[in-house]
């Protein structure tokens, strides 16, 4: 079974990285997360980590290499569950055109709900090495495949271009809605988000859309 048929069934095999290694590492998790997004990845200090987790420092090496492994690992934790989340969310509908808005909605839904997440994302990620940019590429793989799957199904039934470049497309859907959620944080958050959803599915459908 290709994927384009398991999307259409909501079989889609989603990698699960967001399954729980316990309480403590859950905490670290999202302690991680708030500290980066306050201090800067930087200047998050694995004291600091620690503390905002209420563990010793000795505990966070239990489960982590070093700060870098934290962020890698914060982010496979964070991104799997979204996945997993999205996929859900997106088999609820049958046509495409449903299922890019649900796409688009449960982005920009997943960022208003974690702000401090945003922000790693949006900004502290984006500082990171080519070493570790690389890394953080091989974890979207999941997200990226939803996309991918998206593309072909529309095309499938004729509502998207069959000629449209797969990868022009997925570049197109992503880069606008991630620019979109960066300009939002860059702005200090200050406006609803969601509020974008329809605006955008909008503005790609047309861009996707068979003339």
């Amino acid at each position: 079974m290709n994927r384009h048929s398991e999307l259409e069934k909501g079989n889609i095999n989603v990698t699960n990285l967001g399954k729980s290694r316990g309480p403590k590492y859950n905490q670290i998790i999202d302690a991680a997360v708030e500290v980066i997004a306050e201090n800067g990845f930087h200047q998050a200090q694995v004291s600091k980590i620690a503390k905002q987790a209420k563990v010793a420092d000795g505990t966070i090496y239990l489960y982590f290499k070093n700060k870098e492994d934290i962020l890698i690992s914060v982010f496979r934790e964070k991104m799997g569950l979204y996945v997993e989340r999205l996929n859900h969310a997106i088999n609820e509908h049958e046509s495409v055109e449903d299922k890019l808005l649900a796409l688009v909605e449960m982005h920009f839904l997943n960022f208003s709900e974690n702000q401090h997440w945003a922000t790693v994302t949006q900004l502290e990620l984006r500082q990171s090495d080519k070493r570790l940019r690389a890394k953080i590429s091989d974890i979207l793989k999941d997200f990226t495949d939803l996309m991918d799957c998206l593309i072909k199904e529309g095309k499938h039934q004729q509502l998207f271009d069959s000629e449209l470049d797969r990868r022009l497309a997925r570049q197109m859907i992503f880069g606008t809605l991630d620019e979109t959620v960066t300009t939002w944080v860059m702005k200090d958050k200050k406006y609803d988000l969601n509020a974008l959803a329809k605006p955008i599915h909008k503005l790609l459908l047309n861009g996707l859309r068979k003339e």
